[in-house]
């Protein structure tokens, strides 16, 4: 998010954070997401990160703060969004039905969060949303819920049956030629985040980022829920720091883009061809 411009201000970020220093880490307050062959350093994605909540701290009740806004009970950096906002939010942890696991306390249930969004539309805390979840059975906390309309859109890396699956696994878990000794990712959040760091953010659409991930997703069904009607929009309006619009991106830009996609809608051309 940083390096697509968002400002570190408008990023809260709650990591348990107790990888980067643990004496199992080959690699000593450093952590990597991505192999790489022997001399070839790995990217430290741990470098430069801020963290808002920590340990102890990262906690469903504060997640919930976080969105509500609520700074007295979060004790820390929480959202100061409006009507005029395009939020963005991404989870990773454990899942089971109807909940997402947090590493400290209660676990989050579907309820909750539907609650908690509920209030944010309410409030005028988004003019649009979009929250994408990484655990099993993650479609759980969709299902039945995001049916209302309150303009937010959401991805799941499951259904609400599914386990999600890590990736970069042994033997695959080399980080210049020397084995972490664990996954390195997960298989969903994978590949929308080297989707997006390899993307034409003012071109590639929040559909064609769905797409391209429930394909290379192949261990489980990334799902779409809620608000469908604007996954038209650039991912740069949510995962980058410049907002784009029609004018920004061109005219024969994003037609030749949309006519694109028409074809291979119709003919199956990427099928063919992948």
């Amino acid at each position: 998010m940083k390096s697509h411009g968002i400002p570190e201000d408008q990023i809260i970020h709650l990591s348990y954070d107790d990888v980067a220093n643990s004496p199992e880490n080959i690699f000593p307050g450093k952590l990597f997401n991505k192999p790489t062959a022997a001399g070839t350093p790995g990217v430290d994605v741990y470098e430069g990160c801020k963290i808002d909540y920590r340990g102890n701290n990262v906690t469903a009740a504060n997640v919930i703060n976080v969105l509500k806004g609520d700074a007295a009970a979060a004790k820390g950096p929480v959202l100061k969004s409006n009507e005029n906002s395009k939020v963005f939010f991404y989870f990773a942890d454990h899942g089971a039905p109807g909940l997402i696991a947090m590493p400290v306390g209660d676990y989050l249930y579907a309820d909750q969060f539907h609650s908690t969004l509920k209030f944010m539309n309410a409030n005028k805390m988004y003019k649009e949303m979009v929250v994408y979840i990484e655990a099993c059975e993650s479609g759980s906390m969709f299902e039945n819920i995001l049916e209302d309309n309150i303009n937010i859109y959401a991805l799941s890396a499951a259904n609400s049956s599914e386990s999600s699956w890590g990736t970069y696994c042994s033997p695959d878990d080399k980080v210049n030629g020397k084995s972490i000794g664990s996954c390195l990712g997960d298989l969903f959040s994978v590949n929308w985040m080297e989707d997006a760091d390899k993307a034409k953010m003012n071109v590639e659409t929040l559909q064609d980022q769905f797409v391209t991930v429930a394909k290379e997703t192949d261990k489980s069904s990334v799902l779409q829920w809620g608000q469908k009607t604007w996954t038209t929009e650039p991912i740069a309006n949510f995962e980058s720091g410049n907002d784009s619009t029609f004018e920004s991106i061109g005219f024969w830009n994003q037609l030749k883009h949309i006519g694109k996609n028409a074809l291979k809608d119709a003919t199956k051309w990427d099928e063919a061809v992948s």
